[in-house]
């Protein structure tokens, strides 16, 4: 190295040292300010909070809270109790609590006896001064802002709290003691918090309180003491006071109405006499009507976020035993339903919940006023089998009818909309369906059939990117799918030509996939917006009946409905089987070879009972059917590599003289009858020969419903449709995500092994040919790149290109079992006039 050169390296070395000093000083100086930023902020928090809980701070006196006693004398305490009328509610400390217990009252000593049944300690007890009644509680609506007052019922004095104001929002308790608590902790400090675990939540009504629930610390949430049924309880809905509308009239709070059978829980609102949930119940082993199987996001929504898997999500009614009565039930069930349209969403802090407008739930009447969307039906009619909604307004009266189909037709619905009087521009809505994750993929469908000259065809719809309306056609149907579930609206009267598709902004109507791994946004609801399919009413007014089919688009389903409904004299068949959605630029190859698949693959099932050793069954149907082609592949290439050698000698002996070399090879290639193309057909010919079954698996996987949670090793394979899971973790990695999928390692292995076994090549690399070196490394990098490619694609699809390749190795490896060697070739030199002998 000379002296400019060093001298060059030198500054620059420094350079780039005076820089990055520079630029590591500046970031210094931005991360101490904004440290002093957080910190500031944190700071004004931790004020506001301390003004906030001072100001509000709540003694005994100012709430209806006793000592209560086990004896009369006063001298043995309990916990404190909360007076409501005549009655106190407290809490439980023992299995078996006393019958009796006594409390100072106005300056004299009263006795409580228990009227509720001891369920446990901790457990709410109600006792009262005289048997029987029930006990007055405050009712707060899931929607909403509310302040309460949470009171623990320990004899200790709770940091010298006795009461502290809380926020009761959308459906959860925040606490502001608690959040000091927190802010005030030092990293790596045990985190010292009032103690409120079980402490009751009061709301004020008037110049009284009246109890609303227990407030769960190991939950972080408000149970209401109407889910605690050993408390006799008289609900008074003081809370859910009625709003204004934008019109200033008062506006009635929303009620909801249930209609179940065994594939449907259909759940009607009173604002649009529409439906605002449709939950599907999961396949049971007591019964196996329904085909919906649960997958990892409904386990994981009741594991993490069990607020939002309650069947309904909001409090409800159900028939009572005569056409006059309805049953009230504050909260439904836990887990157990597949929602296929998306519904509210409850989130805890600092997430924001959203309550879904009206307009945007399924079969609503709505026009280009957006308040008839939310105009408030009365129900004029209310069994199991069916609901009646009307709205009489000066316009027009709107009469809506459901019926549930309880036996012949699954997952159908029947629906008659009269309108009587101004019938012009009203819509019906289709609802927006939860989102599916397809191979990884969000993938929503428009679709919809019309007929013409007598010949039915299904069209696909654009996505829209705003609302986009067409008046030219007249379909006979149309469909709202998420891939593996959908709504087929299906007029059965006249009513106006065309569709209206829309496009709703994710945060708007947002998917439950967004609790997922909420922390690192997994799922973000901009990423996932709603479409949603209207039909027009007929103009004229009068009576309309629409079936609805709202479920799984599983094949045996269709065309079971589709049987029930088609008219052989009249030669109708609704044709809901042509409503499952082939994606991708290649459906026009793969739909025939998918359908082929979906024979061969179901003929299996029926005979292993199980999905995954039904897809190994086609594959080696599949490499059986394409053995001639796969076998004539095979033996030239390993023809090809027989003769390799040979073809060496050649251009070793003409390396001066390429052009001579080609002539002699060619000749060469004459005399063996050999086609010198067969070394790269015979490579590429069985993958292009299976690309399109590959395809066409690829799409059987998307657009078969039956695969959808099918396991195969539980704990590892659970979903057929979705990648297996070996093991999770919380952190989210770079490409793979925070989960580790096997099956996509394992076929890596496969690639990679694949030629090291078929065409073994020397030892010493210095023997190598550049086209073996070219090769080798090409397999390198294909073992790589589909390990990568398939790293989050079905389960199902893995373990059939896994097992295509590996009978595709056992039949390479019998070809060249029983292939005879190829008699040797003497390369002579050639005569002159350029011809060659023998």
């Amino acid at each position: 190295m000379d002296r400019r050169t060093l001298l060059f390296v030198v500054t620059l070395s420094i350079s780039l040292m005076l820089v990055n000093t520079f630029f590591e000083y500046r970031n210094r100086d931005a991360l101490t300010e904004r440290v002093q930023q957080e910190a500031a902020k944190k700071k004004r928090e931790i004020q506001q909070l301390e003004s906030f809980i001072n100001e509000h701070s709540l003694t005994r006196e100012d709430l209806p809270l006793f000592k209560i006693y086990s004896n009369e004398a006063l001298s043995e305490p309990l916990h404190d109790g909360i007076a409501v009328d005549d009655k106190i509610l407290t809490l439980s400390l023992s299995e078996t609590p006393p019958q009796d217990v006594f409390a100072k009252a106005d300056g004299k000593t009263e006795k409580f006896t228990l009227t509720s049944t001891p369920k446990g300690i901790g457990k709410p007890l109600l006792y009262g001064k005289t048997a029987g009644g029930s006990l007055r509680i405050a009712s707060l609506p899931d929607f909403g802002r509310f302040d309460v007052v949470v009171v623990p019922l320990d004899t200790q004095d709770n940091n010298g709290l006795i009461g502290s104001v809380a926020e009761y929002t959308d459906g959860h308790l925040s606490i502001p003691a608690l959040e000091l608590a927190a802010l005030q902790a030092k990293p790596g400090d045990n985190i010292t918090e009032p103690n409120f675990d079980n402490g009751v939540v009061l709301y004020k009504t008037g110049d009284h309180y009246l109890p609303v629930g227990l407030y769960s610390a190991a939950r972080k949430r408000l149970v209401s003491l109407k889910d605690f049924k050993e408390i006799p309880i008289d609900a008074i809905k003081t809370a859910t006071k009625d709003v204004k509308s934008g019109s200033g009239s008062e506006k009635p709070a929303e009620m909801f109405y249930v209609l179940e059978n065994d594939y449907q829980q259909l759940v009607f609102s009173n604002y649009g006499g529409a439906v605002s949930e449709i939950n599907l119940p999961f396949q049971s082993e007591s019964d196996e009507k329904s085909v919906v199987k649960e997958i990892g996001f409904d386990r994981n929504m009741v594991e993490d976020h069990p607020y939002n898997a309650v069947f309904p999500a909001h409090a409800y009614y159900t028939p009572g035993s005569d056409l006059n009565s309805m049953t009230e039930h504050d909260r439904g069930a836990e887990g157990g339903y597949y929602p296929l349209i998306r519904r509210d969403l409850i989130e805890s802090k600092p997430g924001k919940s959203v309550k879904i407008s009206p307009a945007n739930y399924a079969f609503n009447v709505v026009s280009e006023y957006p308040e008839l969307g939310e105009s408030v039906y009365e129900v004029k009619y209310f069994d199991k089998n069916k609901i009646v909604f009307e709205l009489a307004g000066d316009r027009r009266r709107i009469t809506k009818t459901y019926t549930i189909n309880n036996e012949d037709a699954p997952y159908v619905l029947d629906m008659t909309v009269k309108v009587e009087g101004d019938g012009r521009g009203l819509w019906l809505t289709s609802g927006v369906p939860e989102v599916e994750l397809i191979s990884g993929a969000f993938s929503p469908a428009l679709k919809y059939r019309i007929t013409r000259d007598n010949k039915s065809e299904v069209k696909l719809i654009d996505l829209p990117t705003e609302n986009t309306v067409v008046t030219s056609s007249h379909p006979d149907w149309v469909c709202n799918s998420n891939g593996f579930f959908g709504i087929i609206l299906d007029p059965l009267t006249e009513i106006d030509s065309g569709y209206r598709a829309e496009y709703i902004a994710g945060n708007l109507v947002p998917t439950r996939l967004v609790e997922v791994e909420q922390e690192r946004e997994r799922f973000n609801a901009k990423e996932f917006p709603g479409y949603q399919i209207k039909v027009p009413l007929r103009s004229k007014g009068g009576t309309m009946k629409f079936r609805v089919f709202a479920g799984p688009f599983s094949t045996p389903i269709l065309k079971q409905v589709d049987s029930i409904y088609a008219d052989a004299s009249t030669g109708y068949n609704p044709d809901y089987i042509a409503c499952q959605t082939f994606h991708g630029w290649f459906s026009f190859i793969s739909e025939p070879f998918a359908k082929f698949l979906f024979l061969l693959m179901n003929f299996f099932h029926t005979i292993t009972g199980s999905w995954a050793f039904s897809i190994v069954l086609l594959t080696i149907a599949l490499r059986l059917m394409l053995y001639p082609l796969n076998a004539w592949s095979t033996k030239s290439m390993l023809k090809t590599q027989q003769i390799m050698p040979k073809i060496q000698a050649i251009q070793e002996k003409y390396k001066n003289d390429p052009k001579k070399a080609q002539v002699e090879i060619m000749n060469f290639y004459r005399d063996q009858g050999i086609n010198p193309l067969s070394g790269i057909t015979g490579g590429c010919f069985p993958l292009l020969i299976q690309m399109p079954f590959l395809i066409g698996m690829f799409d059987l996987l998307k657009s078969s419903f039956q695969l959808r949670g099918a396991p195969f090793i539980p704990g590892w394979i659970d979903d057929l449709s979705a990648p297996d899971v070996l093991f999770s973790w919380k952190t989210s990695l770079p490409l793979i995500g925070n989960q580790f999928h096997l099956l996509p390692i394992i076929l890596g292995f496969i690639m990679f092994f694949q030629p090291r076994m078929m065409s073994p090549l020397p030892a010493d690399k210095s023997e190598w040919s550049e086209q073996q070196r070219q090769q080798r490394a090409m397999g390198n990098i294909m073992a790589v790149m589909f390990t990568w490619l398939f790293y989050n694609f079905p389960s199902g699809l893995n373990i059939y290109w896994a097992s295509s390749m590996l009978l595709g190795m056992l039949q390479q490896w019998w070809n060249k079992r029983n292939m005879k060697p190829e008699a040797q070739v003497e390369i002579l030199p050639p005569k002159k006039g350029g011809a060659r002998s023998r």
